[in-house]
């Protein structure tokens, strides 16, 4: 049996130059994109359970736009006014830029790192007198207080949204050739889904190594993992596999 129809558990790419789309018309085959998981933002009344205040912070940390969404909303709905002094530490510039959806952002300070949290602390480490809140998921990476803690810059954690398993029961009970995940929760999510869900020939793969360790963890068989040396996307491990996999079962 050939590899022809696959699901990859994240919203479907907007760009005419996604790699999937060449990968479908090289190897003719079928793709459904359907996230596994999805963002809700947490209530009003679950953030003050947290007992945080906003307005004791000096600035506000953001790894993604998400954070951005939720820190802002959640402003709205306790009724606090954002004051024009807060400063804003953001991961990447494009995450800053997208800062312009809330505030007149040439009127504020706004610092940015090159990708990673790590570069955000080099920034971070300047501003030590600063009392920083940071915009986070319930799951989020442990590196982010840890390298806040070692640093001792005064941190309060705010989670502000949290990731979900969406509801996938319209899709038969997996009747795909191959499952791909980027996140532990896809996996969890599938298993919510399809509590009785077994792999047999169904391949599986994983991006990154909290994704395959997830795989492991579940009991599954890993098929196809990346990045590697040779196949640093996923589309390229999913290329080198489905060609060497369709020639073998011809």
């Amino acid at each position: 049996m050939k590899i022809k129809k696959i699901i990859v558990s994240q919203p479907e790419p907007l760009s005419e130059k996604s790699p999937y789309l060449e990968l479908i018309q090289k190897h003719n085959l079928k793709i459904d994109f359907r996230p596994f998981i999805h963002v809700e933002g947490i209530s009003s009344k679950e953030f003050r359970q947290q007992r945080i205040d906003i307005l004791q912070h000096t600035a506000v940390i953001f790894t993604s736009r998400t954070a951005i969404d939720h820190f802002f909303r959640i402003c709205e709905e306790v009724r606090v006014t954002v004051p024009e002094t807060l400063k804003y530490f953001c991961i990447t510039e494009s995450v800053a830029l997208y800062l312009q959806k809330y505030i007149v952002y040439r009127k504020r300070k706004i610092f940015f790192g090159q990708g990673t949290f790590s570069m955000l602390m080099d920034v971070i480490n300047k501003h030590k007198t600063e009392k920083f809140l940071v915009s986070l998921s319930d799951v989020h990476k442990a590196e982010i207080p840890k390298s806040l803690e070692k640093a001792k810059i005064k941190f309060t954690k705010a989670i502000l949204y949290r990731t979900v398993s969406s509801d996938l029961s319209d899709l038969n009970g997996m009747d795909y050739d191959l499952l791909v995940f980027y996140s532990p929760s896809g996996i969890k999510s599938l298993f919510k889904n399809f509590p009785d869900f077994e792999q047999g020939n169904i391949k599986i793969a994983a991006f990154g190594p909290t994704t395959t360790k997830a795989v492991k963890d579940h009991k599954l068989r890993l098929d196809i993992q990346a990045p590697t040396p040779t196949c640093p996307s996923m589309t390229q491990a999913l290329d080198e596999y489905i060609k060497k996999f369709n020639k073998d079962n011809k």
